[in-house]
C-alpha cells in the first residue's frame, strides 16, 4: 500500500478527524454543472439534463445554500438557470457528478473542517478527459480553506455510505474491481478507510449489480436511515438483474454488525417496478435509494412510476422531522447518476 501523497500532515483519523454521517447538518451542497454531452447521448437530452440539475440546485437553495461550480463558459447559462438561487463559481470540470468528484468532507476538534481526495480515474477510465475532475476535491478545498488529505485509493464518493459511527457500506464489484484498484485487496482499502474516514467496521456488499456505469456504487443500492438503520433497494421481480445481488445484500447485512456491535435493522424499499431503458441501451438506474439529505429535508426521486408514491410515504415514515420534497430525475438518470450522485454536503461546524 502506497502512502498517502499530502506530506503536511498525518492520516485524518490520526489528526481526530472522521467523517460525519449525512443527516447532521450542513453548511452548504457543493453541486457541478453537467460538463459532458457524452453522458447523455445527444445535445436534446443534455439540455433537459441541464434543465434537471438547475431544477435540483433550486430545490436543494430551498433548505439550505448550494454552491455551484461551472465552467467560465457555462457560468451564464448556469446562473440563468438557477435563477439567482445558487452562489456560481467558476471551477474547471470535465463532468458534473459533485458527489464522485468532490471532496468526502470531514470534521475534527474545534470545529475544523477537512476533506479527503480520492484519486479519481473516471470510473475505470470510462470517459476522457479527467483530469480537472480529478482536480475537482483539491480546487474546493482551497476555495473555502480545508485542510486537504490525499488518499491512496482510486475511489468515488458515491461508492461509499457512512453511520457517521464508524461503519461504512460498500461494493467489492466496485472498490475491488481491476480498473479501480487492481493491486489493493479488502484488508488494505479497509485499512486505508480507518485512516481516512475513521472507519472501525466495513461491510462488504458482494455480487455483480446491474449498474455498470459505475460498477455497483452503494448509492444506487443501499444507504444509512440512521445507526444500526439500513434502507436496501429492492427489486419487484424475480427477473430483474439485481434480484439475486440484492438477495445476497439482504443475507450479508441480516449477518453483519455495526462498529458499536449493533445487529442491523434492515428496511427494505420497492424499487420503481416500471424498467426502463437508458439512450445507450442499458437498463435505466432508476433507484429510490439514490436519494439526498439536506438540512430538513430528504430530496428524493421520482420516475413517474406507479411505486413514487409508496417511496415517498416510506421516506416520510423513516425521517418524520424532515419533509419529503419529491422531484422528478429521469433526465438525470440519463446521463449515469441521480440525485445523491449530484450532491455532496460539507458539513456544518
Amino acid at each position: 500500500m502506497t502512502e498517502p501523497t499530502d506530506a503536511l500532515s498525518r492520516y485524518p483519523a490520526e489528526s481526530g478527524f472522521a467523517w460525519p454521517a449525512e443527516w447532521k447538518a450542513h453548511r452548504r451542497t457543493w453541486m457541478c454543472w453537467p460538463s459532458r454531452l457524452e453522458c447523455f447521448g445527444d445535445p436534446g437530452r443534455f439540455l433537459r439534463g441541464k434543465h434537471a440539475l438547475a431544477h435540483l440546485a433550486r430545490t436543494v437553495a430551498g433548505v439550505e445554500p448550494v454552491t455551484l461550480a461551472v465552467r467560465a463558459e457555462d457560468a451564464a447559462e448556469a446562473r440563468l438557470a438557477t435563477a439567482g438561487k445558487a452562489e456560481i463559481v467558476e471551477m474547471p470540470l470535465d463532468d458534473g457528478w459533485a458527489r464522485d468528484i468532490g471532496p468526502t468532507f470531514l470534521l475534527g476538534s474545534e470545529n475544523a473542517l477537512a476533506g479527503v481526495q480520492w484519486n479519481f480515474n473516471a470510473w475505470g477510465h470510462k470517459y476522457q478527459p479527467y483530469a480537472h475532475d480529478a482536480m475537482f476535491a483539491r480546487h474546493v478545498m482551497r476555495a473555502i480553506g480545508a485542510r486537504e488529505f490525499a488518499a491512496p485509493l482510486v475511489c468515488e464518493g458515491g461508492a461509499l455510505h457512512g453511520d457517521g459511527e464508524g461503519t461504512i457500506l460498500i461494493t467489492e464489484q466496485c472498490l475491488l474491481n481491476a480498473n479501480r484498484n487492481p493491486g489493493l485487496a479488502r484488508a488494505d482499502i479497509e485499512k486505508i478507510l480507518g485512516l481516512y474516514l475513521g472507519a472501525r467496521k466495513v461491510i462488504w456488499l458482494q455480487g455483480r449489480f446491474s449498474d455498470l456505469e459505475t460498477d455497483g456504487h452503494i448509492d444506487n443500492i443501499a444507504c444509512f436511515a440512521a445507526p444500526g438503520r439500513v434502507i436496501l433497494g429492492m427489486p419487484d421481480l424475480r427477473e430483474h438483474p439485481d434480484w439475486e445481488p440484492v438477495q445476497d445484500a439482504m443475507r450479508t447485512l441480516s449477518n453483519s454488525r455495526d462498529a458499536r456491535g449493533r445487529r442491523l435493522e434492515i428496511i427494505p424499499l420497492p424499487q420503481p417496478g416500471q424498467r426502463r431503458l437508458s439512450w445507450s441501451g442499458q437498463l435505466l438506474q432508476a433507484s429510490y435509494v439514490n436519494f439526498y439529505l439536506a438540512n430538513r429535508a430528504v430530496i428524493m426521486p421520482a420516475f413517474d412510476d406507479p411505486h413514487d408514491d409508496n417511496a415517498r410515504d416510506l421516506a416520510g415514515s423513516l425521517f418524520p422531522d424532515r419533509k419529503v420534497l419529491q422531484i422528478n430525475a429521469l433526465d438525470l438518470v440519463q446521463g449515469g447518476g441521480g440525485i445523491h450522485c449530484m450532491t455532496q454536503q460539507e458539513p456544518a461546524p
